[in-house]
């Protein structure tokens, strides 16, 4: 797979913003990672729950402020984006969704679903047309340009405006469980992640220490790779883990930090979200200069599934637990 560097991570990538992009503007390493060591273990699907019926018509705001308006739940669901297709699995509502973006890859089964393209923002209007859908689920992905000329097309489109927290993640999820007629699955689901979240912090407040971390999103210039900044859910995880982002403080939600800049902040966690492009902790260890890093020289540098911290659905929770886990070890030991 070809890995440049920006065009990718603006492109797949606007999602995982603190105006927070669902996808975040992902580096090219961003988008298709798959499950690390560090979260094997955790959730990956969801049961099925059939949709409940309603008899009035949802009047429902999208992220454009656009009232949208759904004779009934939608039962042909094409979706425009990796964490609005986790997010309908998640509620139980795939058995719902007759196409996916290019990149929709998870839970594994939404791979088998017909694909309407995406790569590079290029989708199929003309393949999501005769797939006859009575809901098009857009993201921040989308622009409102792409959102126009489906509805041009007669289609109903709702664009789901990114979140920049887990409550409004949860939020996302009761409203998707509304359009779907999934509203009791997407409740249960929202009280399951909310315990899972709050046993999170709550082990985490015995915590003393706040151990400085370095997230790595594309080494293709390996004197300067880039990383999440603030603003971003990678830099808010980290901080809900008990940890300090060293770009937290940078101006730009993603931003090149230089060997010297390295050196100088000396991060004792390093997380490694391009391990899905072969970058290791031995390859990382390798690079001129970097053994004098303390993540390097400990032993604490680790790959990511950057996929847990890069689309806003229901995984974000699994990334929380997965990056307590390796920041704080000693917390989860039994």
């Amino acid at each position: 797979m070809s890995r440049t560097p920006l065009l990718s991570l603006l492109t797949l990538g606007l999602c995982l913003t603190l105006v927070m992009a669902s996808c975040i503007p992902q580096s090219p390493m961003a988008t298709i990672a798959p499950e690390s060591q560090a979260t094997q273990g955790l959730p990956t699907a969801f049961p099925e729950v059939k949709p409940s019926p309603t008899s009035e018509p949802l009047k429902l705001t999208d992220g454009l402020g656009r009232i949208v308006t759904l004779p009934a739940p939608a039962k042909r669901i094409v979706s425009m984006a990796p964490s609005n297709t986790e997010i309908l699995f998640a509620i139980g509502a795939g058995g719902q969704v007759i196409g996916r973006d290019e990149f929709s890859d998870f839970p594994a089964e939404s791979k088998n679903l017909p694909s309407i393209g995406g790569g590079f923002g290029d989708y199929n209007n003309e393949a999501i047309v005769q797939l006859q859908p009575d809901l098009v689920l857009a993201a921040e992905i989308n622009s409102p340009e792409q959102v126009k000329a489906l509805e041009d097309l007669e289609l109903t489109v709702f664009l789901l405006a990114n979140p920049t927290t887990l409550a409004e993640l949860y939020d996302n999820l009761l409203l998707v469980g509304q359009m779907t007629g999934q509203e009791a699955k997407a409740a249960e689901l929202v009280e399951t992640l909310q315990q899972r979240e709050a046993a999170v912090v709550d082990k985490l407040s015995a915590v003393s220490g706040r151990p400085r971390v370095f997230y790595e999103l594309d080494n293709t210039d390996p004197s300067a790779p880039w990383t999440a900044g603030p603003e971003t859910f990678i830099d808010t995880l980290i901080s809900m883990a008990g940890g300090d982002n060293v770009a937290g403080n940078l101006d730009g939600q993603y931003v090149q930090l230089s060997l010297e800049a390295l050196l100088v902040e000396d991060p004792q966690v390093m997380l490694l979200g391009d391990a899905a492009y072969g970058v290791t902790p031995g390859s990382v260890g390798e690079r001129p200069g970097w053994e004098a890093i303390s993540a390097v020289r400990d032993g604490r540098v680790y790959p990511f599934d950057d996929n847990l911290v890069s689309r806003p659905g229901p995984r974000l929770v699994d990334g929380l637990e997965a990056l307590a886990k390796l920041l704080h070890p000693e917390l989860f030991e039994q």
